[in-house]
């Protein structure tokens, strides 16, 4: 790793199975930790069947499988892969950085390559899993995560599908799992220790010969044995992993979209962000985080994976930290406005909506306690009225597939033009 790089710590998941739900649906939630400026849109993956034997990942190309599923995820604009999404099958993932005594060698697959591989791969859970744990046992991981640095570094993947949720642990070519009961998180430390429920083959042996573990007959311990405390201080995630637990089970049998959404907005029990805290203060860096260069939340998913096929995917998008912007609820079935997938490296708020949130952000920045307060009364209602209209037409959605696409890309269409229009209206207001 390059340890003269600027430290950074990225993203936060949770998610809660259907025992700990209000609907019985299983939720999962993800915000993104990239550089402040750099633009994240949507991107809608088609299921294929490739002509080519190979696929480019980016930085190494690896065999192409027969058949890829349908995705809908987040990509920042530099990446072939994503940072979090969910397949037509109803699988959800989210990568986050993790750093371990393995340090990154050379250009290999790195996190987002490995979520979008897993969705595009992985029927179910468990496929995902074994996506991801066989091209991590073959090519390792290595390649900057990062447009404007050299920073290498391993991942972690919280993996959900319609019945169950799994926490993958990785350090180069070895991993962990442990599966997740009711609810669960991840932050950017290694945390399965002798708990886990499968193991890669030579993660003991690797550890012990490195002088790493030395257990003498005990269960080995993965996070004890490959964790790395020395670039990156422990309570740079420890806030945010008890803050992400404690939300969790505060609200246990009662999840519910909305209070994802609300966990996503965080701040240590403040929908609007106050610079309160030092950066030596596990609170400095909060869920929805505003700590640019180590970590500013840029895109954000709360997924919902009903136990049935008969109520929709449901993807709902917040461009930029949640707390200054709006989920947008969209779905798997049907088209995505295009609009959503524009954005590049250069800002243009007139064509992408990424930064057209980013300059509401820049002019909320100028006074966050005063202006954000107004903006997320804004937002609120905003929201409400978008996923009352979106449960309306799921409540009245027929069986066949090519209406109910019909319907749900008119749906998005029409959230998607008042979502922009209101960004206009709120942009105007505070400016002034």
């Amino acid at each position: 790793m390059n340890r003269s790089a600027s430290p950074r710590v990225a993203c936060d998941s949770l998610v809660a199975l259907r025992t700990a739900t209000t609907g019985g649906n299983v939720l999962f939630a993800k915000n993104s930790d990239r550089p402040a400026r750099e633009c994240q849109p949507l991107a809608l993956l088609e299921a294929t069947r490739p002509a080519a034997s190979r696929v480019r990942c980016q930085y190494i190309e690896i065999p192409q499988v027969e058949s890829t599923l349908r995705v809908l995820g987040s990509r920042p604009y530099w990446l072939w892969g994503l940072e979090h999404g969910v397949n037509e099958a109803g699988v959800a993932i989210g990568n986050h950085t993790v750093f371990t005594r393995d340090k990154p060698q050379g250009e290999k697959l790195i996190g987002m390559d490995l979520v979008r591989l897993g969705l595009e791969r992985g029927g179910d859970a468990g496929a995902a899993i074994d996506t991801i744990t066989t091209l991590v046992e073959r090519y390792g991981q290595g390649g900057s995560g990062y447009a404007d640095s050299d920073f290498p570094y391993h991942s972690s993947f919280l993996v959900a599908d319609r019945n169950e949720a799994f926490l993958l642990e990785t350090s180069d070519r070895r991993w962990a799992l442990r599966q997740i009961q009711e609810t669960g998180s991840a932050t950017n430390h290694l945390t399965i220790g002798d708990d886990w429920h499968r193991l890669s083959p030579d993660a003991e042996r690797h550890a012990e010969a490195a002088g790493w573990w030395a257990g003498k007959g005990a269960r080995f311990d993965f996070a004890a044995a490959y964790r790395d405390v020395s670039f990156i201080p422990p309570t740079f995630s420890s806030g945010r992993l008890r803050r992400s637990r404690e939300l969790l089970e505060g609200s246990r049998g009662a999840v519910s979209e909305a209070s994802m959404r609300l966990a996503l907005r965080d701040h240590y029990g403040s929908q609007v962000y106050r610079d309160a805290y030092s950066s030596e203060d596990e609170r400095y860096l909060s869920l929805c985080m505003h700590a640019d260069p180590i970590g500013a939340t840029t895109a954000a998913a709360v997924v919902r994976l009903p136990a049935t096929a008969n109520q929709p995917l449901r993807y709902s998008a917040c461009f930029g930290p949640p707390c200054a912007g709006v989920f947008i609820p969209l779905y798997v079935e049907g088209e995505l406005p295009k609009v959503l997938t524009a954005g590049g490296a250069e800002n243009s708020p007139t064509c992408s909506p990424w930064w057209g949130f980013r300059e509401l952000l820049d002019l909320i920045e100028r006074d966050h306690e005063r202006l954000g307060g107004l903006v997320r009364d804004e937002w609120d209602r905003t929201e409400k009225q978008l996923f009352e209209e979106a449960d309306r037409v799921e409540a009245a959605l027929p069986e066949q597939a090519a209406v109910r696409a019909e319907l749900l890309s008119g749906l998005m269409d029409r959230t998607v033009r008042l979502c922009l229009e209101r960004l206009g209206e709120i942009r105007h207001q505070i400016s002034s």
